[in-house]
């Protein structure tokens, strides 16, 4: 699976809910096993906020690419180009990108391995 995940930044606070808006057309593609637009709701002290967060689960980089060949995405990048000052994109394979899967990844793997000295 892969995580798709973009930060924006709107060039001033007045076009956060337009970006969102904008943005909100890509969850009616249907490539996209989750999709998720948002305002960020963090306020960091040391700056550097982002305001919207795109967050996407795809089953495979085809479908990804395919998400981004539809014509509701180009739509969403021409509504919301103009109102942003920068974008930060990010995505990664779940199955051999993450090294780290959490705290039950870690009881999981307790249990394979069963009592100390036996495997």
């Amino acid at each position: 699976m892969i995580r798709h995940i973009v930060f924006f930044t709107a060039r001033d606070e007045a076009g956060i809910d337009q970006i969102v808006e904008g943005l909100s057309v890509l969850t009616s593609i249907p490539y996209a096993r989750r999709l998720e637009i948002a305002r960020n709701r963090k306020r960091d002290q040391l700056g550097n906020d982002f305001d919207v967060v795109v967050y996407g689960e795809f089953d495979s980089e085809t479908d990804l690419a395919a998400y981004k060949t539809r014509n509701l995405y180009r739509e969403a990048i021409r509504c919301v180009r103009p109102l942003r000052e920068l974008r930060f994109a990010a995505d990664y394979e779940l199955s051999t990108d993450v090294h780290f899967a959490g705290t039950a990844g870690l009881t999981q793997v307790a249990r394979r391995s069963g009592p100390a000295g036996r495997e």
